[in-house]
């Protein structure tokens, strides 16, 4: 089958040479847009003027995504990538141009055939056995069709693409470049490079007008996930693609935010939504290679309760620091170390190197003391997002594309699920993920994290380490022995002496508390009467502490063994799995770790002692 080859590449200089020869057609296309945007200009003077700016902020809000849906894709594009950016927009504007569908009229279908043909070089009864006499779905770039292939039997979706719409985007990105232009040179309070934004927005564009670099978005989302039972991702037809047309397999199922379809089907829009949180994060997280466009078209519930991911124009890529750095971040946060905080927006690339982040501590303390009652896990994500933004839109921030994309995706995956459940919270359904990397990851930068979240002053919190593995197991990835070796390499290694340091004054703490606990036991056990003729409470206090010890030991010895038995009652826990860990204790630091325990043990009781005879 011949195919067309007429990739879209965005270039400025191509742009500048095919529009600049055409200035009428650039004349007419340049009014259209500032009379549309002078007039809200003009309203937004008008509002400064009478002090009501803040007022009307929400109707202005309201007005623009107006005109941006009248002035066409191209600017449907750009709204929905601002409503993605907290640091250009205030709250009010991110939440109206965030409900910017991608819904234009459908081309005729003509003219889609038309197109099919030319693009795979076949008539179209050639192609297909049948093909839907009017498209199934359609958006601002294109729209597509249900067809059956003639030589596989198959039934497939078809994408074509909307005529003339490159064209279309083309001369707007070209006018839009040369505002850009403008500002950089003559508007001195907008510090960032305009052109260069616009740019890097105007290559994602491009990308989702090329629809080959869609079908290998797709390929490579897949091979993600071959191994995950409940995602579904499409093939692709390479023979029936082109860069103007897109065949895949058909799936059936209904959108994630019609839910009396899926409660039909028998199946809970939250366990669908749980898992496409999980499968977010690992995409942002663990791949670094995600979806950027999660709405509810592009999210499919099969009847097999499989969740389906449609529509790879748009997909971004998270920097190996930054995954890292972002699960630091909400360790910071947990913690509610907001200087942390703050120094993690350099790690992020938010802030330039020789910002002072000391005046934006406040502003984070302010809000999360606010906003948290309790815990983080309890906090609406919508909450949070809009929270930061109010500081982020404050400050000298400048969003990187991929977090920005991240902000979004989540925070439409906990729309959806609050269709079903109005008390259902992102970050909760997302703690299990993040307290799996923390237990199991041997990444540096997160095994000091963890060391950051687990210790306090010197103290180890064993409360966090147990509410970690409850979280940790709910993940179906999370093993125990990927959970220990970790952490005793970390312990045991070159650079380990001052965790093991801390860890020996703990280990002393645990090994006291098990010897009283046992004693304790042992004393409960003892008949009575035996009990009152060979003990008594001076003896009790001379080995084994005051009343008030006791009862701190014994809550301590508790805790532990809930976590070993934690530990234990993991599904995938496997007793020869301690083999290689009692090999590592085996090693000369294990065993000077070991005696240190011991004489520490030997040193408190005998400490106990003399303090009670000396009394």
């Amino acid at each position: 089958m011949t195919r067309a080859v007429n990739a879209s590449i965005y270039s400025p200089d191509l742009l500048a040479f095919r529009y600049g020869s055409r200035p009428l057609k650039a004349f007419r296309r340049a009014l259209e847009i500032l009379i549309a945007l002078g007039s809200f200009s003009v309203k937004l003077l008008v509002d400064d003027w009478n002090k009501q700016l803040d007022q009307n902020r929400r109707l202005r809000a309201s007005e623009l995504r107006g005109i941006f849906t009248r002035l066409g894709p191209t600017f449907v594009k750009l709204g929905q990538g601002l409503s993605t950016r907290p640091d250009i927009c205030p709250p009010e504007y991110l939440e109206e141009l965030s409900q910017l569908q991608d819904a234009l009229p459908t081309f005729p279908d003509s003219e889609a055939f038309s197109c099919i043909e030319r693009e795979l070089g076949e008539p179209l009864d050639s192609i297909y056995s049948s093909i839907s006499p009017s498209p199934i779905a359609a958006a601002s770039l294109g729209q597509v069709y249900k067809a059956r292939l003639k030589n596989y039997g198959q039934l497939v979706a078809v994408k074509v693409q909307r005529p003339g719409i490159e064209e279309a985007i083309g001369l707007d990105f070209y006018l839009i470049r040369g505002l850009g232009i403008l500002i950089n040179q003559y508007v001195a309070f907008v510090t960032s490079d305009v052109v260069a934004l616009i740019d890097e927005f105007a290559r994602r564009v491009y990308q989702e007008l090329n629809y080959v670099q869609e079908g290998r978005n797709a390929r490579r989302f897949k091979k993600l996930y071959a191994d995950k039972e409940d995602v579904l991702v499409p093939d692709i037809f390479w023979d029936y693609t082109s860069a103007k047309v897109l065949t895949m397999d058909w799936v059936e199922g209904v959108k994630l935010n019609e839910q009396e379809a899926i409660d039909r089907q028998g199946l809970k829009l939250l366990d669908l939504v749980n898992t496409g949180i999980q499968c977010s994060l690992r995409q942002l997280l663990e791949y670094g290679y995600f979806h950027a466009d999660p709405h509810p078209g592009n999210l499919l519930a099969t009847p097999e309760g499989k969740l389906a991911f449609l529509d790879f124009g748009m997909m971004s890529e998270t920097p190996e620091d930054a995954r890292y750095a972002i699960i630091g971040h909400v360790v910071h946060m947990v913690n509610r170390d907001y200087e942390a905080m703050a120094r993690d927006y350099y790690a992020l690339d938010f802030l330039s190197p020789d910002v002072d982040v000391s005046p934006i501590v406040p502003a984070l303390r302010n809000f999360f003391d606010d906003a948290l009652n309790s815990t983080v896990s309890e906090l609406n994500f919508k909450t949070l997002v809009d929270g930061l933004g109010a500081v982020l839109y404050q400050y000298p921030f400048t969003v990187p594309a991929y977090y920005a994309l991240i902000l979004r995706s989540l925070t439409v995956l906990e729309g959806l699920a609050l269709y079903a459940d109005p008390n259902f919270k992102v970050l909760a359904a997302s703690y299990p993920y993040f307290a799996k990397r923390l237990l199991t990851d041997p990444n540096p930068y997160l095994r000091d994290a963890l060391i950051e979240l687990l210790f306090k002053d010197g103290r180890f919190r064993w409360n966090r380490l147990e509410n970690l593995l409850v979280q940790g197991r709910k993940d179906r990835d999370f093993t125990t022995k990927d959970a220990l070796q970790p952490v005793l390499k970390l312990l045991l290694g070159p650079n380990g002496e001052e965790l093991r340091m801390l860890v020996g004054k703990e280990a002393i703490r645990v090994t006291e508390a098990i010897l009283v606990g046992t004693a304790i036991d042992t004393y409960n056990s003892v008949p009575e009467p035996l009990r009152a003729l060979t003990l008594n409470g001076r003896a009790n206090n001379l080995v084994l502490g005051s009343h008030s010890e006791r009862e701190t030991m014994l809550e301590l010895r508790d805790r532990v063994v809930r976590i070993w038995r934690l530990l234990r009652s993991s599904e995938n826990f496997d007793p020869s799995i301690l083999q290689p860990i009692l090999q590592v204790l085996q090693e000369p630091t294990a065993r000077n770790l070991g005696s240190q325990v011991v004489f520490g043990v030997t040193q408190r009781f005998a400490a106990r002692f003399l303090q009670q005879v000396l009394q």
